[in-house]
This record gives structure tokens, C-alpha cells and sequence, in this order.
């Protein structure tokens, strides 16, 4: 019993340090332990699951200019870094040469802010992390203040920045991962021209919707009010209806099935475009007609478009309003063909190579995307399309035009075989006249 009594003993003792270790293991953890995602954050990396294939990687990673934490580092980005430092001294001396530090405390003041605007922790001391949002900052104000006025010098050449820089830096400046907060881009723009005769509080979102005005199809104005917090985020306002007012209701259920543009035509639906300058909630469905929007497909398209679906993944799945538009397009387009049909009838304009091209684009931008429900307005659009095409009617057009009409030949042989039945009815009736 002592030897048995003994072992016991000696176990509990292996199995009491076995605990320490463990206590010891996650309390070293919880000391580690990164703070939660504050309620200011909106800007993300793009999740892996959107990353799946290499050749998305180019739409999510900046290619000429690092704005931000995120890519900082690159050395791709070296002779931009070099510019940044000339548009800060430029800038500086069009502020009346306001202080460095005068800027430089700016951020200071508002550093834990700025922070938490980013999903991740950014592991740079205090000291780098404002010298990189200051240039980042800096540079982008002098950017929009140079393409505003044409104020440009022989830093650019003389007139403007070279055209396929310009269309480039815009390009970076609407990445996910590439977004300084909004509210520092405003700040230090009033600290800086406060004084200026140009000055205006709303001079900085003037300046802003400016710059991004090709995206700006409503033609929305800047208000005092009017909540920024990122570029990519007000051009996802420049999709949606009045800012000021509110957005459809949501549908608890998503829409899991919708027939093809094809289809619909089949069976009688007309496509109709509307004015390009509507926004993504004017698509209608009404006597036998569905209304959209025009929506252009050029080579810089899909990196707006998978940067505004990013977004809403990561910080608006509950108003996922850009994604229902897509997934909607991506139910009518489902091959070639429906690509040429809306085409054809202008609700799609096609500016890539060709149609197989525009079809790819369409059906790639939602793999992987997170779907769960559907705006009231095309939610009920869908079930409007469905129970057109449901019709006993035009059920049967749809099947006529597809197997009977869908191809020159096939009009031919029908007509053909229409008039030999005739023909064939017209000597039946022939042969049982009684002949006199």
C-alpha cells in the first residue's frame, strides 16, 4: 500500500507542474494578447478566402504607390517614396511654410484614432507609424490640390503627372489595403490652409469628389455631414442612392435561383436601360420589361469592383448592397450569350476584349463571396422575373424560340416543316372530297 500510495502521490505531483506549465502558457498568451477590433476599424486586408488564386492577388496589392501600413515596406515602391518627400517640402511652401511639427503633432494627437481604423495591429512604434501617415497624408493632399487648380510644377513635368501614372495612382487609391483614414486627411488639411484665400471647411471633400468624379455618376455633393471614412468607401456611397437617405430593407432569405438574361428574353421579358447616371437601386421590373442601370466592363473594372465586394465582406455584411448587385448580374450572365444580349440592349457596355472575357470577369467576382440575403428591391425583382418566366405562356415562347427559332436553320427548317404540314393537311382534305 506504501508503494502504491507513493506512485499516486508522485503522479499527482508530475500532473500539478503540468498545470503550472499550462497556467503559465496562457497567461504568457493573455499578456500577448492583441486588443480587440475597435468599432472605428474599416480598413482591412483582403481575406484569404477572396485570395484564392494568384492572379486575383494584382486587384487587391498596389502597383505603383504604398498608402498606409500595409505595404509600406515594399521596395518596389522606393522612387514614390522619393516623390512623397518632394510633394511634402512642396506642399509645406504652399501652406504659408507651416511647421513640421505643427503636422507632425496633428497626428501625434490623434495616433490611437488613426490605429484603430486598421483590422491589424500595426507593430511600428509610435515614431514611424506618424512619419509614414504624415508623408502618406501630405502626398495625397498636395495630389488633389495640384489636380483641382492645375496648379502643377516641373516635379510633373511640367503640366500634369504622366497619363498612365495619374490612371495608376487613382487606381492604388481605391484599394481596401491601401486607405489612410478620411478624418486625418481633413484635419490636416485645415490645420495646414486654414488660412488660405481659398479656404472653405468643406474645401477638402470639394477637392475629394474632384478627384474621383468619373466615379461619382449622381453627381453627389459634399454636405458637412456627409460621413467619409476612407476613399474606397465614399465610392461605395457613390453606388448607393441619396446618402441622406435611407437604404432598402433587406430580405431574410438570399435568392438562390433566377433564370438566365437568355431565358428571360425567350420568354418575352425586354431589357431596358436606364439613365447611367441612377444608382444601383433603380433596377425595376414592371410589365413584362426589367429596367438596370448601364454597367461598364473595362480592364480597370475588376479591381474597383472586387475592392467594393472586399469591403462590404469584411465591414458591411449586413448592408451588403454592392454585392446583391452582382450576384443579381451574375444570375442573368451565365454565358456568352447573355453577355451579347444585355450588350445588344445597353445595360451592359463591354469595353474588354471580347464577350468571353466580360462573361469571366461577371461570374469570377463573386466566387467565394459570403452571400446570406437580398435587398427588398431586387428580392422582389427576382421573384417578379421568376414568376414571369413561370407563366404557362411564356414557359412555352421561351421553349418555342429555343428549340424551333434559335438559329437562322432552325427558322428555316421550322417554316419549312409548318408549310409541308400544311400542304400535307391541304391534300388530305383534298382526297376525301367526294369527286363528281
Amino acid at each position: 500500500m506504501d508503494k502504491v500510495g507513493s506512485a499516486s502521490s508522485s503522479l499527482t505531483e508530475v500532473q500539478h507542474h503540468q498545470c503550472i506549465n499550462v497556467v503559465h502558457d496562457i497567461q504568457e498568451k493573455l499578456e500577448k494578447l492583441e486588443p480587440p477590433i475597435s468599432v472605428e476599424c474599416c480598413i482591412y486586408k483582403v481575406p484569404d478566402y477572396l485570395r484564392k488564386s494568384k492572379s486575383k492577388e494584382e486587384h487587391y496589392t498596389p502597383q505603383v504607390i504604398s498608402i498606409g501600413p500595409f505595404h509600406h515596406n515594399n521596395p518596389m515602391f522606393e522612387t514614390m517614396e522619393q516623390r512623397k518627400l518632394r510633394y511634402l517640402k512642396y506642399f509645406m511652401q504652399r501652406a504659408n511654410n507651416i511647421r513640421l511639427e505643427d503636422l507632425v503633432s496633428t497626428i501625434k494627437e490623434h495616433e490611437e484614432s488613426v490605429r484603430h481604423f486598421y483590422a491589424e495591429t500595426i507593430h511600428l512604434g509610435s515614431d514611424e507609424f506618424v512619419k509614414i501617415i504624415l508623408v502618406d497624408a501630405i502626398f495625397i493632399l498636395e495630389l488633389f490640390w495640384r489636380y483641382h487648380y492645375n496648379d502643377w510644377t516641373s516635379d510633373d513635368n511640367g503640366a500634369t503627372l504622366e497619363p498612365w501614372l495619374t490612371s495608376a495612382i487613382r487606381s492604388d487609391l481605391i484599394l481596401l489595403e491601401n486607405q489612410l483614414p478620411f478624418f486625418v486627411l481633413e484635419k490636416l488639411f485645415n490645420v495646414a490652409l486654414k488660412h488660405d484665400p481659398q479656404y472653405s471647411p468643406l474645401l477638402f471633400q470639394v477637392i475629394t469628389f474632384v478627384y474621383f468624379q468619373f466615379y461619382n455618376t449622381q453627381n453627389i455633393a459634399p454636405k458637412r455631414d456627409f460621413k467619409i471614412k476612407h476613399f474606397l468607401d465614399l465610392l461605395r456611397t457613390f453606388w448607393l442612392p441619396d446618402p441622406y437617405q435611407n437604404l432598402p430593407k433587406r430580405s431574410p432569405t438570399a435568392v438562390t435561383h433566377l433564370y438566365t438574361a437568355t431565358q428571360l428574353h425567350e420568354a418575352g421579358l425586354v431589357f431596358k436601360p436606364v439613365s447611367s447616371r441612377s444608382c444601383l437601386f433603380d433596377i425595376k421590373f414592371r410589365k413584362g420589361a426589367l429596367e438596370m442601370p448601364p454597367l461598364t466592363l473595362d480592364n480597370s473594372s475588376e479591381s474597383l469592383y472586387r475592392n467594393l465586394l472586399a469591403l462590404e465582406q469584411c465591414h458591411y455584411p449586413n448592408e451588403a448592397y454592392i454585392t446583391d448587385y452582382f450576384i443579381l448580374l451574375g444570375f442573368l450572365i451565365s454565358t456568352s450569350k447573355d453577355v451579347n444580349l444585355l450588350v445588344r440592349k445597353g445595360v451592359v457596355v463591354n469595353l474588354l476584349a471580347n464577350k468571353d472575357a466580360a462573361k469571366t470577369l461577371v461570374n469570377n467576382l463573386v466566387t467565394n463571396i459570403i452571400y446570406a440575403d437580398m435587398n427588398n428591391v431586387y428580392s422582389e425583382a427576382c421573384n417578379g422575373l421568376k414568376a414571369f418566366y413561370d407563366k404557362p405562356w411564356h414557359s412555352w415562347k421561351a421553349t418555342l424560340r429555343r428549340e424551333y427559332f434559335s438559329t437562322p436553320w432552325r427558322i428555316v427548317s421550322t417554316i419549312a416543316a409548318v408549310i409541308l404540314l400544311v400542304l400535307t393537311l391541304l391534300q388530305t382534305g383534298y382526297t376525301m372530297i367526294p369527286q363528281k
